[in-house]
């Protein structure tokens, strides 16, 4: 696991880049490359099903052995993240609204990775909300279905 996450880590650093208008596109290819349109709509359904608050559909696109990196903290199995902050981040994006802004994606053999940066807006436990995001999902897929393996999440507040 930890070998397949460097490996996709060092690939997309290595073939993502942002062009001086800030557009992010692959080195090789295009961001709607055909081949990772299955895995991008796995991205998007585990977002769907955060923002209804369907915890049985957000774990069912998670591998078993999913490591998720939020605010500095790790959580290392689909377990432990249902157990932890499932229910918080359902809660927050269903109080919120995401926008997509740019979104890179690649497939490799049984690997993928999606990068998306965003805008969160709204209100959170009586707070308003207005982050910039951004989100990497790392995909592997067995068959022909693909399961999300490690998620990155970060934000700041613009500028």
């Amino acid at each position: 696991m930890k070998r397949l996450i460097l490996a996709a880590v060092l690939a997309v650093s290595a073939s993502v880049i942002v062009t001086p208008g800030g557009a992010v596109s692959s080195a090789s290819a295009p961001a709607d490359d055909e081949a990772a349109r299955p895995a991008i709509a796995v991205v998007e359904a585990f977002h769907a099903a955060l923002g209804s608050g369907d915890a049985e559909a957000v774990l069912a696109l998670l591998a078993e052995d999913v490591v998720v990196l939020e605010e500095g903290g790790a959580e290392r199995s689909r377990e432990e993240y249902a157990g932890h902050h499932l229910p918080a981040d359902m809660a927050f994006a269903a109080a919120t609204t995401a926008e997509v802004t740019r979104r890179a994606a690649r497939v490799e053999g049984d690997v993928a990775w999606v990068l998306t940066e965003g805008r969160t807006t709204g209100a959170f436990n009586g707070r308003p909300v207005d982050r910039l995001t951004a989100e990497t999902m790392i995909l592997h897929r067995d068959g022909d279905v693909w399961r999300i393996r490690h998620i990155h999440w970060s934000s700041r507040a613009p500028r």
